[in-house]
């Protein structure tokens, strides 16, 4: 129990320590974008092993597939939530200007804002699909 917490716990303290450095490193006089750059790494490369541990486990022991399931939801619904709110937010903020300048606009700009939305549901009907079989 006590390793399992362990191993639970070096992700969050290796995404903790990069996101100090890269504090230190910016009051340092580093470039807050190489700072930045250095954070999406930090992520990818946490989020990479993450997702490569339990396949290697799975190839390794040859273990039921429900994990590679779960998996693949938390990916369906992780992936379309970043989609959705990277597609909502230019929109919103281009709905609520076209609003501000004619009120007759908001039915015409809400639907952009709503399709940007869909792509979150998409992803959340992908994830139920892959509950049921698995």
């Amino acid at each position: 129990m006590l390793f399992n917490a362990i191993l639970l716990a070096v992700p969050v303290v290796f995404l903790v320590a990069s996101v100090a450095y890269s504090v230190r490193s910016v009051n340092h006089g580093q470039k807050p974008k190489t700072a930045m750059l250095a954070q999406i790494f930090s992520c990818m490369l946490v989020g990479a092993l993450c997702v490569a541990a339990p396949l290697g486990v799975h190839a390794a022991t040859g273990a039921d597939t429900s994990s590679l399931g779960l998996v693949g939801m938390a990916l369906a619904i992780g992936l379309a939530g970043i989609g959705g709110g990277i597609a909502v937010g230019p929109s919103a903020a281009a709905a609520i200007g076209a609003t501000s300048e004619d009120p007759k606009n908001f039915g015409k700009s809400i639907i952009f804002v709503a399709l940007g939305e869909g792509i979150a549901l998409y992803g959340l009907l992908v994830s139920i699909l892959i509950f049921t079989k698995v």
